[in-house]
């Protein structure tokens, strides 16, 4: 069973529903869409928004001008799959204020054309290429096909908006990414790139760094969509672990008064019976008795044993006709505000990225997900504005390790996936930061508070306002970044840098079971070494800057939430939003001066070894931390050189080199660094 001492959300975050991104201006849009009409004038575009944000109605503002305003010819709309087309149906803009209506003749929305993507669906981009009609809509597979067909040249002078951008890689295997580079140098199109995500994939890089510089970025963040609701004012995520078969014990996560997404786990994973149908019965049957099927959605209808009927939508069956209709049913455009036409969603690959059910209050994913990116997908369903929706939350269900080797490295792999992915969506959902090096000329900024007593010349100030969500911190010794790229990943792409830092498979490992780790090997040289690898064209100044911005994001974070644990985020949060994480920060940056030094000696994984503890059971941890242990490496030449080059800094700075007899564990770990490389040196000297 899931007892209570494991229902710890490990991350629990508070909003103020102020209604403010959910207003719309005279001209029918939202704070988000104004934004990225503001830069419709731009070439190339890259949105980067949350679920529920307006994505879909921002490019049609921005495609008509485009068209109207712009002279470009035609607009094609390219989407991950089929189901997302509705999302670009014809929409009346002009009944809000805007001067003219989206509109997408039924033949040339592809989504909706029957056959495969390669054939007459690229004959048909071809006939939309030559006529006179404005807008398509096609998938990304019919989008490939017909560019290998028609060739680059035939898109000239036309709107091309990729959906779900984070499809897109640099892997030459990537024909989209490919396509996408291709256009790029050509220079003839005019292309706006949508994604959910704050950071790209698991390890590869949507676009070339010079690609990435062509585009305006766009960033609307959750802080600021989900503040700006008007209903729901909490969102929990938690990854808990359980033994046995998991259809035994959901009911104990699955509320069934819940509106509620289920999806079961991958046939390929641990977690998964490897018999679907049967696990989506085995769940119709915990949650009661089976009534039978509604004759107009196909939905399942089963009563509680309180004598409530729930409609359950069945997306795993492999009757490809039932399974048309409950999808159809699903999106039944007459039943979107009706709360009461469906009550759980169990699926499998289906009702992810870009599905829209603005009830729902709980997403439920049994197995790890190979992907943050899906993870950030899957949450976004849960977090939809709707009447009466106070709370949503992600939980994510983990099979713990058992005894044999093999499933216990498994285990041990997808829990340390699942921490990454919380820790992530902390920096998500986070207020933005802003750090700025603590100078005896700096002063108050208008429109931050920097809470009681106001701004102090004399000690390291936290500043928030309140409006855009942002903080303000000042940290003594911080390097400021020089160039313009620096710059924008500081201040807009600081997630993707600690994505690529928590899903570094050794860091995560050491930084929550070795005991003996110096916090700065993690802080210092692995952030230091993804900086390098991520950024290699940038000086090493200004990847200082970019490592000491990532680090102080990530562990005021970590520190914000240790101060405010167990104070109750949402009693806290009446008072104004958020305001237990603002109070978090200020609460640490107040004990003392915040420098980079004591940045850089926090350990980013402490507080997520604590939530594990309470999440996990004592023998599992203990196995975990075996596993680990007994794959660890005492030093590798790579790490002992980053060792070297941080002992030369502190050469320079002290005037000596770090004593290995040193009480302070960062200075004798450097002189060990310096000792192996030595030791290595004499080796191979001696031959």
């Amino acid at each position: 069973m899931i007892d209570e001492k494991k229902s710890v959300p490990s991350v629990s975050v508070t909003y103020a529903r102020n209604g403010s991104s959910t207003k719309a201006n005279a001209l029918g849009m939202r704070p988000m869409q104004e934004l990225a009409y503001e830069k419709r004038g731009e070439q190339y575009l890259l949105i980067k928004s949350p679920p529920a944000s307006g994505k879909s109605r921002a490019l049609m503002f921005i495609a008509l001008d485009k068209l109207h305003n712009q002279r470009l010819r035609q607009a094609i709309i390219v989407v991950p799959e089929k189901s997302i087309g509705a999302s670009f149906n014809n929409e009346p803009l002009t009944q809000f204020g805007f001067w003219a209506d989206w509109t997408v003749a039924p033949k040339w929305n592809l989504c909706n054309a029957p056959g495969s993507d390669n054939g007459g669906k690229v004959n048909a981009v071809g006939a939309f290429l030559e006529s006179d009609n404005k807008v398509l809509v096609c998938t990304h597979a019919t989008f490939r096909f017909a560019v290998d067909k028609f060739g680059i040249e035939a898109f000239d002078d036309r709107l091309i908006a990729i959906d779900e951008f984070h499809h897109v890689s640099t892997n030459p295997d990537n024909k989209l990414g490919l396509h996408i580079g291709q256009f790029i140098a050509r220079d003839r199109v005019h292309i706006v790139a949508m994604t959910g995500s704050y950071f790209r994939g698991d390890a590869e890089a949507v676009l070339s760094a010079q690609d990435e510089d062509k585009f305006e970025p766009i960033t609307y963040t959750y802080y600021e969509q989900l503040n700006g609701y008007k209903y729901l004012k909490q969102l929990d995520i938690g990854y808990f672990f359980y033994s046995g078969s998991y259809a035994d014990d959901i009911l104990d996560v699955l509320d069934p008064s819940e509106k509620t997404i289920v999806h079961i786990p991958s046939v390929n994973s641990r977690e998964s019976t490897k018999d679907k149908i049967r696990e989506v019965e085995h769940i119709i049957e915990e949650l009661g008795e089976w009534q039978g099927t509604d004759p107009a959605t196909g939905f399942q209808l089963v009563k509680t044993p309180e004598g409530r009927i729930l409609r359950i939508a069945d997306l795993v069956d492999d009757d490809l006709a039932k399974r048309d209709r409950v999808s159809a049913a699903l999106k039944d455009p007459a039943q979107k505000n009706n709360r009461s036409h469906v009550d759980i969603i169990i699926a499998l690959g289906m009702a992810k990225e870009g599905f829209d059910w603005i009830w729902c209050e709980h997403a439920l994913t049994v197995g790890y997900r190979s992907s943050l990116t899906e993870i950030v997908q899957i949450i976004g369903r849960a977090t939809r504005d709707a009447p009466g929706k106070i709370r949503a939350r992600f939980t994510n269900l983990i099979a713990e390790p058992d005894a044999s080797e093999e499933a216990v490295t498994e285990a041990v792999n997808d829990t340390l996936k699942a921490i990454a992915a919380s820790l992530l969506m902390e920096q998500v959902l986070a207020p933005r930061f802003e750090f700025k090096p603590k100078n005896p000329t700096n002063g108050p900024t208008p429109g931050f508070d920097y809470g009681e007593g106001g701004y102090d010349p004399n000690k390291c100030n936290v500043g928030f306002n309140e409006e855009s969500g942002q903080f303000q911190i000042e940290i003594k010794g911080l390097v400021t970044p020089k160039s313009e790229e620096a710059q924008r990943v500081c201040q807009q792409d600081l997630n993707e840098v600690i994505a690529a830092f928590v899903q570094d498979k050794s860091t995560i490992e050491r930084g929550l079971f070795d005991p003996e780790i110096v916090p700065e090997e993690l802080t210092q040289l692995r952030m230091g070494k993804i900086i390098k690898e991520k950024y290699p064209e940038m000086d090493e100044e200004d990847q200082e800057a970019v490592r000491q911005h990532a680090v102080a994001a990530l562990n005021l974070t970590q520190k914000a939430k240790e101060v405010t644990s167990g104070g109750g985020a949402e009693g806290d949060g009446e008072k104004s939003p958020n305001t237990a994480f603002v109070d978090g920060v200020r609460k640490f940056v107040n004990v003392q001066d915040l420098d980079i030094d004591l940045i850089d000696r926090i350990n980013p994984f402490g507080e997520a070894y604590a939530i594990l503890a309470k999440t996990m059971s004592e023998e599992s941890l203990k196995q975990v931390a075996a596993v680990i242990a007994s794959k660890r490496v005492n030093l590798t030449i790579e790490e002992a050189r980053g060792l070297a080059k941080r002992a030369l800094q502190f050469k320079q700075e002290r005037g000596r080199l770090p004593s290995i007899t040193s009480p302070d564990a960062w200075e004798k770990r450097m002189a060990e660094g310096v000792a192996f490389l030595a030791r290595m040196k004499a080796e191979a000297a001696r031959g």
